[in-house]
């Protein structure tokens, strides 16, 4: 939380210049009018700087993803208030995701230019930016399909940030795995999407796998890098859901 009153405070050389620091006026107005002039001048690397730029690009990129298709789904709002929710955003909080969100809604929104601001102000965190992306993935999933446009613009989103074409599709693969099925019982084949490995592969391949997943999913190790305190549930919930695919194929072996 100290991210956040550091944030809504516009901190002497706290609060970015850029595309990002445009959004933060528009949704926060004047408590950061001070701040906004003088953003230029702070070196990067905060870790409360780097926790607002991920909250701050997360809610208006879900926007853009959300409205990619001509239209956002009641799905898609959904999801995005189930993650305000999971995240137990204050009000206030709350109140400026939402404008993030309309943000990235809007046909203008420049989503190159926030997106490469987003990675160097992440300096390159890999399972960091991994994070958000499977969160954009989950955001266009919500109404239980993918819409090619909302596909090409998640490649987009993947090609700024250092992932290939191939690696899309692969957490595609995971995140279609993690959906429930119609008895909200985990099968065989969605655990093994989730681990990211193919039916056969070895006992020592299914654990590499499944250390490699813990590894770029670790909550603690996640925060540490950035991601918001308020996200943290989204981490633990993620490590759950490989801790169960792992358990499951580990099982079937």
């Amino acid at each position: 939380m100290a991210w956040w009153a550091t944030f809504i405070g516009g901190t002497l050389g706290f609060v970015f210049g850029g595309p990002l620091g445009a959004m933060v006026g528009a949704a926060l107005g004047g408590n950061l009018d001070r701040g906004l002039k003088m953003g230029d001048q702070a070196s990067l690397g905060n870790q409360e700087r780097v926790q607002a730029a991920f909250f701050t690009t997360t809610f208006s990129v879900m926007g853009h993803v959300a409205k990619a298709d001509g239209h956002v789904s009641a799905q898609e709002i959904s999801s995005a208030k189930n993650i305000m929710t999971q995240m137990q955003l204050s009000a206030p909080q709350r109140k400026a995701a939402v404008k993030f969100f309309d943000q990235g809604k809007a046909d203008d929104f420049p989503l190159i230019d926030v997106l490469r601001q987003f990675k160097k102000e992440c300096h390159g965190r890999r399972n960091l930016i991994q994070m958000f992306i499977e969160i954009q993935i989950a955001t266009a999933l919500a109404d239980g399909k993918i819409d090619p446009a909302e596909k090409r613009v998640l490649y987009t989103i993947g090609d700024v940030l250092g992932f290939a074409k191939s690696q899309i599709d692969h957490l595609f693969n995971i995140a279609n795995g993690a959906s429930p099925s119609a008895n909200d019982t985990l099968t065989l084949t969605q655990a093994y999407k989730i681990l990211g490995i193919s039916k056969g592969s070895s006992e020592a391949e299914v654990k590499k796998a499944y250390r490699r997943l813990m590894s770029q999913h670790h909550p603690d190790k996640l925060v540490a890098k950035g991601l918001p305190d308020e996200m943290i549930k989204l981490a633990t919930e993620k490590t759950q859901e490989i801790r169960k695919a792992y358990d499951l194929v580990k099982k079937s072996l």
